[in-house]
Formats: C-alpha cells, structure tokens, sequence
C-alpha cells in the first residue's frame, strides 16, 4: 500500500473521496466474466431456444443498465457522466458457456473500473437468471479488470 486509505476520513469512517481538484482526463476500462454452463444448455442459447427469450441481447442490455447504475449499487462510487458504456457476449463451447467483456468510458475525474465490473456483473447474473430453470448448477467465475488506461495511476493491463 502507498499512502493513506483515501476511502477514509481523519477518524477511520468511510467516506467518499473528494476529486474537486483532480485533472478530467480520458478513461476507459475493460472487465471480463465467465458465465460457465453445460454444452446442452449452451447449444441452447445458440440455437435461440430458451424460453424467456433472446439471452444475450437480454444480458447485454441488462449490463449496459447496471453499469450506469453503478453509484446506485456501491456506496463510495461517484455518479458519473459516461461517455460510453459497451458489453459483448459470445459463447465459447470451449469454456463451455459464455464470454462477457464490457468498456466503459469517460472524460472526467474518476476512472470508470468499478462501471464496467458492475456491467459485465449484471449481465453474468442476468445470462443466470434467463437458464437457470434449464441448470441449476451454473457458475459465473472469473469476473475481473483487464484493462483500465488515464488518470494519475495511468494504465494497467491484466497479464
């Protein structure tokens, strides 16, 4: 750790940082997640027979909705004017199930990490929620930042 803990004030309380004084710059971020499932209930979202409907379009808008609700969802996150906020899904038979990668961008103080964690979290839960009458047993595994470029911090790129 460097620093003091800056989700903290003087007396040891959670707060939310202040940036007033911090430069807007460009920021973009990249999450990823792994909704892991059976090869039939996979060839089933391919084939367009699950019975609540089009899984991945359902999950990608859900995605795109939870990442701009994201200081609705974690107390300390700032609202944030994004400038945009993309999630894919693609199935892999390989995995099997399926792939979510979002990005989330913005010009402005803070960095938008936690904006595409939240989106490629909420369209991980809805891919479960659209299969989970067809398997029980699904997992979402792997959810984590990729990438994430601008601010003081500048980039990181997950090896």
């Amino acid at each position: 750790m460097t620093g003091p803990l800056t989700h903290l004030d003087e007396k040891g309380r959670a707060r939310m940082v202040d940036i007033g004084g911090k430069q807007s710059t460009q920021r973009t971020a990249i999450a990823r997640a792994d909704v892991l499932m059976s090869p039939r209930t996979l060839s089933a979202v391919d084939d367009g027979q699950v019975a609540k409907g089009d899984v991945l379009a359902v999950a990608r808008i859900a995605g795109i909705t939870g990442g701009k609700k994201t200081p609705d969802l974690i107390p300390l996150t700032h609202p944030i004017g994004l400038d945009s906020m993309k999630v894919e899904l693609t199935t892999d038979m390989d995995l099997p199930g399926v792939r979510i990668e979002a990005t989330a961008t913005t010009h402005g103080k803070t960095g938008v990490e936690m904006e595409a964690l939240t989106a490629a979290s909420i369209a991980a839960l809805t891919v479960y929620d659209m299969l989970k009458s067809m398997e029980k047993g699904i997992r979402i595994s792997n959810i984590r930042l990729t990438y994430k470029d601008g601010g003081k911090s500048g980039k990181y790129e997950a090896g």
